[in-house]
Parts: C-alpha cells; structure tokens; sequence
C-alpha cells in the first residue's frame, strides 16, 4: 500500500471538513492531480500531522477534504545537525536532498578553507541558501517527514567550532581517522554534530580547531566518499548506532 503523499499546511486543521489551498493546493489539485476518494497527509513541518480524504476539487488552485485524525510526533531524542561544506553546482543541494531523506534535524552550511563557492553575503549567497532551503522543504514533503530540518546560514570554521563546544558531541569525517565511526559513544540526547568536508578535504587547521573545540575524527569505512554523499552515508550508520529508526506509532487526536 503506498504511503499518502504529503502536503504542507499551517496550522494543521483539526478532525472535519477543511481547505487545502495557495501553492500547496494548487501542487495537490494541478501537479499531483489529486481527485474526490483519495488520502493525503498534511503537516506544519513541526511534528504535527492529520490524515483526510480528498473530498472535492476546487478549480486549479484548492481541495477540500474530510481530516480524520490529526497527531503529534515528539522530535528525535538524539538531533542530529549536518555541518555540510559548500559544494560547487548542484551536488549540494543533492546532499541536502539525500541528508533530509535520511532524516537529518537541522543543516548548517560551513564555509571551509578549501571549498570551491564561497556563498558571499550578496544576492548570490542569499539565492544559493534559498535553493538549499527548497530542496529541504521538497525532499521532506517526498519522505512524508513530520519535522522539516531547518538550514541555517552559513558560517565559518570559528562558528562551527564554537557549535561544536556546545553539542553533546561532534564527529567530524575524515579519511585519515584513526577511530571509526561505529567506535565513536553517541550520546542519548542533545545534539550531535557531523561535519562533512569539501571535495578537497579538511584542512589540518580545520581539523585541529574543531578537535580543540570537542569533535571526534572518525571515518566511515575504507573507501573516500565524496562530500555529497558523506552525510547521507553517516545518517544511516547513526540510524543503527542510536534509537533514531525505532518506530512508534503516535495516536491521533
């Protein structure tokens, strides 16, 4: 059975007769062509859900439906925050896209020493961060995610240092590590930290400030990933490593 597909609403209407409408209903009623019968899911993004039923089709740019139950979903015990370096092109936002699927909390955009875009303070930058935020916001409504990952702006190797002294812990990929990442304790609450590097690596600067501030070098495996799809590799090693992939349904109000 496929899952509903999901769409976002705020506020997330309560059990009855409610109006999808604006660029989410035009998405329901115009791309997915979505018709009286059919289920959907809405969400604010912010853990609550409702399920309904399409009930009628307003023009191009509406649906009305039935809401059957509406829920919460608490937030992951362990939040998880991908401190991903700037990638030149679209292989970004496919790392963003890839994080978000596997269930990333939040991404924090990292201006390294060696990464090939800099995402100045300008309109460029400012457009290169809306393109992240997008693509977080659509790979979450395809994943039928309850909480949408925020990305926050950018910053530099000192700001993420100072992150890192304040999560309850941080690993930073790297291909020389001595520990894996499997050996590294993951704490059972509280924020944990991955940092993922450019295509030309974490500078031995980088490195050495991030260990200060409280980061662990670890690495995934024998083979180099690329900085795409480090991240997406190590959310779903942190799926085994902690409780994040055990299931609990929630009841609906």
């Amino acid at each position: 059975m496929t899952t509903p597909p999901l769409f976002l609403a705020d506020p997330v209407p309560a059990a009855g007769i409610a109006v999808l409408d604006g660029p989410e209903g035009r998405h329901a009623a115009t791309v997915r062509r979505l018709r009286p019968g059919e289920p959907l899911l809405l969400s604010d993004g912010r853990g609550t859900l409702a399920a309904g039923t399409v009930v009628a089709v307003d023009g191009r740019d509406a649906l009305r439906l039935e809401v059957r139950r509406r829920w919460s979903e608490p937030p992951p015990a362990v939040r998880v925050v991908l401190a991903q370096a700037l990638i030149k092109g679209d292989r970004g936002e496919l790392a963003v896209e890839l994080a978000t699927e596997a269930g990333v909390d939040a991404v924090l955009p990292w201006r390294a020493a060696r990464c090939v875009v800099r995402w100045d303070d300008g309109e460029r930058g400012a457009k290169a961060l809306r393109r992240w935020r997008s693509t977080a916001r659509e790979a979450g409504k395809q994943a039928r995610r309850a909480w949408l990952p925020e990305v926050h702006e950018p910053v530099d190797t000192t700001a993420l240092a100072a992150r890192v002294a304040q999560a309850a812990a941080a690993v930073v990929l790297h291909e020389a590590a001595e520990l894996s990442l499997a050996s590294v304790a993951m704490p059972s609450s509280g924020e944990l930290l991955v940092v993922v590097g450019p295509e030309g690596g974490v500078t031995e600067a980088e490195l050495s400030e991030l260990s200060a501030a409280g980061a662990v070098p670890a690495r995934l495996g024998r083979t180099v990933l690329r900085a795409s799809t480090a991240g997406v590799v190590a959310l779903g090693a942190l799926g085994v490593l902690t409780d994040r992939w055990i299931f609990t349904r929630s009841s609906g109000s």
